[in-house]
């Protein structure tokens, strides 16, 4: 049951966002710049440690639009290019976003997330959003014939608080607020994986123009990402199989130096690296909600969805659901009679972003799919096209989807002329997603 409401009644507001990361902040930025009374609330404080550091050319716009390009480019490393690195195959493979359909993106940055996520906060408070910190959401009552919510927080120094909003936005992450508390969130049963990740000092990048490129090293169990950052640290994490990590007998820390020398080009480029960090671990986490939204609320990025970081897709699908996001609540509090058309619209951006990097993700660990990766072709433009999905271009007008399709036709080709190969790793990878427990943690 929700806490009773203070005698004095619950503060007002339009919109009452939960969660001050990515999403978050900038729906809050965008909303309270398009006048309505914005309250953002966000669990931890500014800055707290986030991982998924690596950012995608598609949102070099949303920075621009957001009117932070600036501030993002003074605490970023240039990325130019993906590069992948396989051990069935010689040498490595990358891709320059220059070389994409769409020449205008030919970069993106690494960030420190917990220096990029303080940014986008302080900047929906400039906007003139109320953000709050230190202040966890506990309980939110939906109130009847749309007329909104009343959101019941708790403060770190145990006071209590509620605001009556017009809307809620749910920006909680991997928290998934709304979809725990609906119970519409569930495993996904195409995927499912494991991570654990560490941050390096001295770790050996690459010369020149290409020091900021990411770096994805495939192994038996996975896939490694090698993150350069501009402090002069690395981010490296391992995501694998959830057999990999269940198997552990020894501390973290040492477990996850023994995941390192199974790779032996990521291994030499760590040899003369320290770890900086604790090394951090977490399984089971590919997930997705039922829904997107539905009366007086919608779900954002990581609390709608997600299911591997393989593309770095992260804030890019976080940012580009906010901005859907404040078109449709606009909308809805402004036009109440496009209410559904909207959200209906929102809905389909939301879904889109996952929806079209599932399908990589599902196969990137296949033979078939290394293949096509490590010897790429640009026959009927299917490398540009695929070099735009790696940009994060996929929601403009970019006519990337025929060759994509034939892409898809020509995977599914050499997947049939290796058609025992791809028996054995279809089976293999059926047996690999099996949950790691009930709960979906790992022990520390």
């Amino acid at each position: 049951m929700p806490a009773a409401l203070p005698a004095c009644g619950p503060r007002q507001c339009d919109v009452l966002v939960i969660g001050g990361g990515p999403a978050g902040s900038t729906a809050a930025a965008l909303l309270a710049e398009r006048g309505f009374q914005v309250t953002l609330l966000e669990k931890a404080s500014h800055p707290r440690f986030h991982i998924g550091e690596s950012l995608l050319p598609a949102n070099l716009p949303l920075f621009e639009r957001l009117g932070v390009a600036d501030e993002v480019r003074a605490i970023s490393i240039e990325k130019w290019a993906a590069e992948f690195v396989s051990p069935w195959h010689e040498g490595g493979q990358a891709f320059e976003f220059a070389d994409a359909w769409d020449k205008s993106m030919p970069y993106a940055y690494h960030v420190r997330r917990s220096a990029f996520d303080e940014l986008l906060f302080r900047n929906a408070a400039r906007k003139g959003a109320q953000v709050i910190e230190q202040c966890r959401v506990k309980e939110v009552a939906f109130l009847a014939q749309d007329a909104g919510a009343v959101v019941h927080a708790v403060r770190d120094d145990g006071s209590q608080e509620d605001w009556q909003a017009r809307f809620v936005v749910d920006a909680s992450g991997r928290d998934t607020f709304l979809a725990n508390r609906f119970k519409t969130k569930l495993r996904n049963p195409k995927h499912n994986s494991s991570a654990l990740y560490g941050h390096f000092r001295g770790a050996r990048r690459h010369p020149g123009k290409n020091e900021g490129n990411i770096t994805i090293f495939w192994f038996e169990h996975g896939w490694f990402w090698f993150i350069p950052l501009s402090d002069g640290t690395t981010s490296v994490g391992a995501v694998t199989w959830p057999y990999y990590l269940k198997r552990r007998d020894k501390p973290l820390k040492d477990f996850f130096a023994d995941t390192i020398a199974l790779c032996p080009a990521l291994a030499e480029r760590l040899a003369d690296a320290e770890l900086v960090a604790d090394v951090e671990a977490t399984g089971n986490y590919s997930y997705v909600t039922g829904q997107t939204f539905g009366p007086n609320y919608v779900l954002l990025g990581d609390a709608y969805a997600f299911i591997d970081p393989v593309f770095s897709s992260g804030v890019m699908l976080a940012m580009t659901s906010a901005f859907a996001a404040a078109d449709a609540i606009e909308t809805c509090l402004r036009q109440p009679a496009r209410a559904q058309a909207a959200l209906q619209r929102f809905d389909k951006v939301v879904r889109h972003g996952p929806r079209q990097f599932s399908w990589f993700i599902y196969r990137i660990t296949t033979p078939t799919m290394r293949d096509l990766f490590m010897g790429p072709r640009n026959l009927l433009r299917m490398k540009e096209a695929l070099l735009s999905v790696l940009a994060g271009d996929i929601y403009g007008k970019t006519p990337i989807w025929r060759s994509l399709l034939a892409f898809k036709v020509l995977y599914y080709g050499v997947a049939l002329v290796n058609c025992r190969r791809s028996l054995g790793a279809w089976r293999q990878r059926r047996r690999n997603i099996r949950p790691l427990d009930d709960t979906g943690t790992v022990a520390s």
